[in-house]
């Protein structure tokens, strides 16, 4: 009984002076509390002084000069629908921050006009500013201005990076279900553009596409001739080799070998998986897929959205092996 009453009077005034300065510091506002990579509200890198982006618009014909995230918001919005889920949306942004801030860390811009450092065009990434995407989005453009903006602040400042720098942060459209290798697409190995499955694609409109094409086009562009066999038989191509993501990697078509690149330049097919049938002189050419199919799919990124993907979880899908970090560390303001 002494002891119980000992504990009593020793132990139960140290808690109740200690439990409620506890909670109190667990809800203080000056608690070290790890921030997360990301939030709708942004990151501490929102923040941060921001560089300038040079951007050369295309059609006025003159350069511009944007804030990097307001550049950010024009790039989205013009690569990626609206209507995407909100994490498809940040992981096009880091995407996005990427590749114009390893654009402007290397600080190579022959490629544009002088004064400039980045095109408004696919060639580097699509910008629209906020005149063009009213004329586009019309009595929607409050809506999906702001889910715009809000994919962005909410990954602001931050890049995807391997072995602390900027990575090659290609993206496109729609996979055939898988992406590409980067060394069978451009002959060049890059160690965090792999394949990798992407089954969400099918869900995309450019999943299987069917082009007709006559018989002399298609021979005019490729510069071949076929015999009279091949065109009776309908044998009218030869897959010598497929890649890692089941794309056409060599065909064989009359007399010569292209790569499956080649083909779909020439030909100016949607994607390298395709498959040709003769019919009365004219070809039935079908594609899975839309683009390069190197880096990130948009529609596998939406796809993974929709299953509770977080932007993080699928730029580290797409891009192997990589990391997020504040742009600040590699391009000072």
């Amino acid at each position: 009984m002494r002891r119980y009453l000992l504990f009593l009077l020793t132990v139960l005034p140290i808690l109740l002076i200690a439990l409620p300065a506890g909670i109190v510091l667990y809800f203080s506002p000056n608690a070290s509390v790890a921030p997360p990579v990301s939030s709708e509200q942004g990151t501490t890198a929102s923040n941060e002084p921001q560089p300038e982006v040079k951007v050369y618009r295309s059609e006025k014909q003159k350069t511009e000069t944007i804030p990097l995230e307001r550049y950010i918001e024009g790039v989205v919005a013009a690569e990626m629908p609206a209507e995407f889920e909100l994490e498809a949306l940040k992981a096009q942004a880091l995407a996005a921050r990427t590749y114009i801030v390893r654009r402007l860390a290397e600080g190579k811009f022959e490629d544009v006009p002088q004064g400039a450092q980045v095109l408004d065009t696919i060639q580097h990434q699509k910008y629209l500013d906020d005149e063009e995407l009213k004329a586009i989005w019309k009595e929607n453009y409050d809506a999906k201005r702001d889910r715009i903006r809000q994919a962005v602040k909410g990954t602001a400042g931050m890049i995807v990076t391997f072995e602390g720098k900027p990575i090659d942060a290609t993206f496109f459209s729609t996979s055939n279900g898988f992406t590409e290798n980067a060394n069978e697409y451009w002959n060049q190995s890059i160690p965090y553009l792999r394949s990798v499955a992407s089954p969400w694609d099918r869900e995309s409109p450019k999943y299987q596409v069917v082009t007709e094409m006559s018989l002399a086009d298609f021979e005019q562009k490729l510069g071949v001739s076929l015999d009279a066999q091949a065109i009776s038989t309908g044998s009218i191509y030869s897959v010598i080799e497929r890649t890692t993501g089941n794309r056409v990697g060599r065909v064989q078509i009359g007399n010569k070998v292209f790569t499956g690149k080649e083909v779909r330049e020439r030909l100016g097919l949607n994607s390298t998986a395709f498959a040709m049938t003769l019919k009365n002189n004219s070809l039935q050419i079908t594609t899975q897929g839309y683009g390069h199919g190197v880096g990130m799919s948009q529609w596998g990124a939406n796809g993974m959205a929709k299953e509770g993907k977080r932007a993080e979880q699928i730029v580290k899908y797409f891009y192997q092996g990589v990391s997020l970090e504040d742009y600040h560390k590699i391009l000072p303001s």
